[in-house]
């Protein structure tokens, strides 16, 4: 389930890698192994669609397949438009002098928060820190519940409260227990909207006055 996006581009690529000549049958192949990887990273269809497309065109219209070394080619086509599609630049967290580090992840109902919040989790671990995951969203019981399976899944700890809690109440639960075990990393994984809706948005600005994240990301 958590088998990430860059291990399964580098397979792609080993696969680009190994052929001496390249076909347009190659990159079509490539380019739906890369599609579907991209799919199921949570990346928006029209996005993948738009990139994917942008690749195969670059790398017919630069006449990459009769080049000496086509796959290599084709995968700086891909690389440069991962960035491109990131933003075109490389961004560093925020990481807090003090620990815990409070990351809000916000965004849509349906975006991928919950399951972004998982990935994140599992990349901090990876790099060295200890994070701690909670769900504010009290109005939708299996999104909490499908944190605690994700959280359970990578092996990461999960801070579930009571369960009358608030949101503010689970976001000052987590802190203490983040400082009591010395967990470096709190990420909050908040309730998504279907459109703006003012109560909730008030909400995430409560949320952002008590807990003071370091880093807000918006998932699309």
């Amino acid at each position: 389930m958590f088998e990430t996006l860059s291990e399964k581009l580098q397979r792609v690529f080993k696969n680009l890698r190994g052929e001496g000549r390249l076909t347009e049958q190659h990159l079509d192949e490539a380019l739906k192994e890369i599609r579907l990887a991209l799919l199921e990273a949570d990346v928006n269809f029209k996005v993948v669609k738009q990139s994917t497309e942008a690749v195969k065109s670059k790398a017919l219209g630069q006449e990459v397949m009769q080049a000496l070394s086509p796959g290599q080619q084709v995968i700086k086509i891909v690389r440069d438009e991962l960035v491109e599609m990131l933003g075109g630049e490389h961004v560093r967290i925020n990481f807090s002098s003090q620990p815990p580090t409070v990351i809000m992840l916000v965004g849509l109902q349906g975006s991928g928060k919950t399951t972004s919040s998982g990935k994140l989790a599992k990349w901090l671990e990876k790099n060295g820190h200890r994070p701690i995951l909670v769900s504010v969203d009290v109005y939708r019981p299996a999104a909490r519940d499908q944190l605690k399976v994700i959280a359970k899944d990578i092996g990461a700890k999960l801070w579930e409260g009571n369960p009358n809690d608030k949101p503010l109440e689970l976001c000052q639960g987590a802190m203490r227990e983040a400082r009591n075990t010395a967990h470096d990393v709190v990420v909050v994984d908040t309730a998504g909207r279907l459109h703006i809706d003012e109560a909730l948005m008030k909400e995430l600005r409560e949320i952002r006055e008590t807990l003071h994240p370091h880093e807000i990301l918006f998932v699309a």
